[in-house]
């Protein structure tokens, strides 16, 4: 491994999500510099995400300064900035405005973004979840879909407004169609007086012959039935055709509605064409087996930026525990390559897959044991408590949540960025 004269390894890591921020952690006491460079100034945990769209947590509480997280290591520089491509036979990043940093090793974390599948024109009536400003813009909408109901005459438009479509019956999907239906039965119904909140409609697109594909059959099963005991309409085999702004178009049938979410799919970032590199159809880079990218053994790739099939022989999940381990695999193979060692192949340790339905049921598949029900919930709120970052989030969050199980309030209910519009 190559060392600039008279300085210290220099490794950069693009992106500071899970697998990046672990990768960072996992070279303390290294001998090495990083530089750490996301165009966000924020590690945001992004399984809650979908807490804040639906008015449960304030972003305070799932997201942190990169640059706090790191105060406290002297050999961490970051960069608030946006990078846009590699020169891998010059070894240096390349930022937006033009300034390159060299590297002498290079990890990429680059993440993903929803996906329209052909069909970008569809993001303006149809946003996606991956970043606290998607969250935030479908929580106006939501919640000024309700106050524009409230004022609206004419019964088939307030219909309108009262019917949220979720595109994709993933644990987004679901979780999202889960706490909307419990929003509109629950929280809301006291603080209307000229709509009943209990009339809106929650419908569940999937092209797909169940929800939770990736969990057992049975799991699926639950899920399916516990949305329709919440009120959320599941319908299933029927692709979406078109999104606008007045509604969705499946089965050759228009439904009318003025808030639609998408959660039926996501695309890497560009890291496979900054590397030339082999990818999937998902744009996701493949790496080798040690994380690297082929013809590349300085540069690693982690995350939802890449594809690597794990011990079953299926692709590894795009989940926060798969980035994680991938961050300290390389972070534990940078160090012994320092050392004039190296490790075997990185090998992913399934830890469960969890999604919760509504405030009071979850699904969880472990692989050797499976749970359903109040039961699951309790554990799924638990286990995401405790991958929390600091004492006072966690606290913060668990009182959220108690409040929410107990009196069905959710304080978040704040429409912001200024606009009375469903859209835009």
């Amino acid at each position: 491994m190559t060392t600039t004269p008279n300085q210290p390894h220099h490794v950069v890591i693009v992106g500071a999500g899970f697998g990046g921020l672990e990768a960072a952690f996992g070279l303390a006491g290294a001998p090495v510099r990083i530089t750490l460079i996301d165009r966000r100034n924020h590690h945001l945990f992004q399984p809650l995400l979908y807490q804040v769209a639906t008015a449960s947590l304030a972003t305070s509480e799932i997201a942190w300064p990169i640059r706090y997280l790191l105060r406290g290591r002297k050999e961490v520089t970051t960069l608030f900035a946006n990078v846009n491509g590699v020169d891998a036979a010059s070894k240096r990043v390349l930022l937006e405005d033009g300034e390159a940093i060299a590297y002498d090793t290079l990890v990429l974390a680059t993440g993903a973004r929803h996906a329209y599948f052909g069909h970008d024109e569809w993001e303006p009536f149809a946003p996606g979840l991956k970043t606290l400003e998607d969250a935030t813009t479908l929580r106006r909408r939501i919640l000024v879909a309700f106050e524009r109901a409230e004022r609206e005459t004419d019964p088939a438009r307030r219909a309108a407004l009262l019917t949220f479509v979720i595109i994709g019956a993933g644990p987004t999907g679901v979780e999202m169609a889960g706490t909307i239906a419990d929003l509109a039965q629950d929280t809301l119904p006291p603080d209307f007086r000229n709509i009943d909140t209990h009339k809106t409609r929650v419908v569940l697109v999937e092209a797909g012959p169940r929800v939770l594909a990736g969990f057992p059959e049975d799991l699926s099963a639950y899920a399916h039935r516990s949305l329709e005991e919440l009120g959320v309409e599941v319908v299933l085999g029927q692709p979406v055709t078109e999104c606008a702004i007045d509604g969705v178009v499946y089965g050759g049938k228009k439904l009318e509605a003025r808030t639609i979410v998408w959660a039926a799919g996501v695309r890497a970032s560009r890291a496979a064409e900054w590397m030339k590199a082999p990818a999937d159809r998902a744009y996701r880079l493949k790496v080798e087996p040690d994380l690297t990218v082929p013809g590349h053994p300085d540069v690693f790739a982690i995350g939802d930026t890449v594809t690597i099939a794990g011990p079953d022989g299926n692709p590894v999940p795009g989940i926060a525990p798969a980035a994680k381990q991938q961050g300290r695999y390389v972070a534990a193979l940078i160090k012994a390559r320092l050392a004039g060692g190296t490790l075997p192949p990185f090998r992913y340790k399934h830890a469960g897959s969890l999604a919760q339905i509504g405030k009071k049921k979850a699904v969880i598949d472990f692989g050797w044991m499976k749970l359903r029900g109040n039961l699951a919930w309790w554990i799924w709120g638990i286990a995401h408590i405790y991958f929390l970052i600091g004492l006072r989030n966690r606290l913060s969050v668990a009182l959220s949540w108690l409040w929410i199980h107990a009196r069905d309030q959710r304080a978040a209910r704040l429409i912001t960025q200024g606009s009375s519009k469903v859209t835009g």
